[in-house]
């Protein structure tokens, strides 16, 4: 039995109410406000941090060693060329010998690798895979997209023992239909006419998908606890509903008033929503969108009640900051130029690729060493301890930092440190079970920070450097999510 055995998700930390958006463009703008909030990931957050958040939420508990394959969906990630599902795999400290692949070029490509994941392990080619999606698109200002693209993330992992919602079948339809697309050089979505995406996309896509699934497995529309699937406009999702044959409860919350459009994590985040909920014995139905639709449902175990300790949606809807600020959310997606455009004290030095691939381990996975001899853990990572008692040589392992819990030792502000966000924060960060370094504090205030509290450690773009075209990514300090 081939299935979903954990789950996870990523929402960020802040949020901006469309109405901010639509009082900074002026009322004379030609759409009007679009209700309720949109996620908006930080100046350093991308698809990869992000999917590295909702894969750590779905591995909570679970033995990354046991991982055969991490798949990757995304429209929006930073690289054309270079496997961004190897950054997250390193990022996790997933084995060297797994699957690792990138889905892109629609949004529903989230489902796509879903489907590949389940067929590779029913061919017997893996035992589990990790499936993480991720998007960050960005629309045009003053036009419908930006209010209603939002950020998030959300994570699948697949396999055939410990199922709790096994897949029970799937139906697809594909067409080239442009709608929204975008080619090498666009910073923005395109789009054509939003009635024409309504009513030649979403109404009959869709439909057909879901109601192809019906038919090919002999169901019924009552048979399902919980059915979600994509439509950006609140009466024509209702509208599909209806006509399918589906009851207003059954339908899953689309998250559009509270997250937004997260073109290819979409589907899965609401598949996520519907688990958080799910007892054994329901049905759940998720259907996506883009160059036309696949459907998918799954049938909930027993084994559903031992994955609860997840933040998934809801503790991550709970848990968020108002940005208030239109002009903070242009600084956040690079919309308007910064002094690190410009040169001056936020130049940086080209980046070491060879160094980089040397210290991968240190960098991306944050693991740093540990004294065989005396248990003293350190982070960087030494050949030599630093317990004066013991000063152990060359009598090291390998100790990962990133799962630890930790508090702030001492903090400073920075207001002459270049930021999107300033003024820049570092802590020297005090690992439980030993360990101590410095790292950027990110997700609050200079005047929240204080000594001894709390902190989670977060995987950030650490800059980007352009003269070499690498992104570079590195990990802060953040408070706990609440």
């Amino acid at each position: 039995m081939v299935g979903i055995t954990s789950y996870g998700a990523y929402i960020p930390l802040y949020r901006l109410n469309r109405f901010a958006i639509f009082a900074a463009i002026g009322w004379a703008a030609p759409i009007a406000p679009q209700p309720g909030e949109k996620a908006v990931a930080n100046y350093d957050e991308d698809s990869i941090t992000m999917a590295v958040a909702a894969a750590r939420d779905c591995l909570n508990g679970y033995d990354k060693d046991k991982v055969d394959g991490l798949y990757f969906a995304s429209t929006t990630a930073p690289y054309k060329e270079r496997q961004n599902s190897g950054i997250i795999a390193t990022a996790l400290d997933l084995r060297s010998d797994i699957r690792t692949a990138d889905f892109t070029n629609s949004i529903k490509a989230g489902t796509t690798s879903l489907n590949s994941a389940a067929d590779t392990i029913t061919a017997g080619g893996a035992k589990n895979i990790l499936v993480t999606a991720a998007d960050t698109r960005l629309g045009g200002a003053a036009g419908v997209a930006e209010q209603l693209f939002g950020d998030g993330a959300a994570a699948i992992l697949l396999g055939d023992t410990g199922v709790i919602a096994s897949l029970e079948g799937t139906y697809s339809v594909s067409y080239d239909f442009m709608d929204n697309w975008r080619t090498e050089g666009d910073k923005f979505e395109r789009s054509w006419e939003d009635r024409w995406i309504r009513e030649e996309g979403y109404a009959k896509f869709i439909p057909e998908a879901i109601s192809g699934l019906l038919k090919k497995y002999s169901l019924a529309p009552e048979d399902f606890s919980k059915v979600a699937y994509f439509c950006l406009y609140p009466r024509p999702h209702a509208t599909i509903g209806k006509e399918l044959g589906f009851k207003p409860e059954q339908i899953q919350d689309p998250l559009f008033t509270t997250v937004g459009n997260t073109g290819v994590a979409s589907s899965l985040m609401t598949l996520v929503a519907a688990l958080e909920d799910a007892k054994p014995g329901d049905k759940i139905l998720v259907a996506s969108y883009g160059n036309g639709s696949d459907a998918m449902f799954f049938q909930v175990t027993d084994e559903i009640e031992k994955v609860k300790d997840r933040r998934g949606i809801k503790s991550h809807l709970a848990s968020k900051k108002d940005l208030a600020s239109y002009d903070k959310y242009l600084r956040f997606h690079n919309m308007i130029p910064l002094e690190a455009e410009m040169g001056g004290r936020s130049e940086l030095p080209p980046t070491p690729v060879s160094a980089l691939w040397r210290s991968r381990r240190k960098l991306l996975a944050l693991v740093g060493s540990r004294c065989k001899r005396c248990g003293t853990p350190q982070y960087p990572p030494h050949k030599i301890c630093v317990n004066p008692a013991c000063n152990a040589w060359d009598e090291m392992e390998d100790y990962k930092f990133s799962d630890k819990k930790a508090r702030i030792f001492t903090y400073t502000g920075d207001n002459l440190a270049f930021s999107p966000d300033p003024p820049q924060a570092y802590a020297v960060i005090q690992f439980e079970g030993g360990g101590r370094s410095l790292f950027d504090i990110t997700d609050c205030a200079l005047d929240e920070l204080k000594v001894d509290m709390p902190v989670d450690m977060s995987f950030r773009k650490l800059y980007y450097d352009e003269a070499r075209g690498i992104h570079n990514y590195w990990w802060k300090a953040i408070p706990p999510r609440i």
